[in-house]
C-alpha cells in the first residue's frame, strides 16, 4: 500500500477540502400550477405530471371488479 512520504500541512489539506460544500438547490415556481419545484425537473401537482408549464402526463386509476 502506498504511504506517503512526508505529512501533508494543513493548509493544502484545507484547500483540497474548500469544494466540498452543500449547496442549497434551486426552486421555481410553476407558472400554471403554482407548484415550487426543482430546476428542469418534471414534477406532480394534484394527480398530474408538469414540465415547462405543460401537462405531460396524466395519471390514471385503475380499478378491479371482482364479480
Amino acid at each position: 500500500m502506498a504511504h506517503p512520504k512526508r505529512r501533508q500541512s494543513s493548509t493544502r489539506r484545507d484547500k483540497r477540502r474548500t469544494h466540498y460544500k452543500a449547496v442549497v438547490p434551486q426552486l421555481a415556481k410553476d407558472a400554471t400550477s403554482g407548484e415550487m419545484h426543482l430546476y428542469h425537473r418534471a414534477h406532480w401537482h394534484e394527480g398530474k405530471l408538469y414540465y415547462r408549464g405543460k401537462v405531460v402526463l396524466e395519471k390514471t386509476v385503475e380499478t378491479t371488479e371482482e364479480n
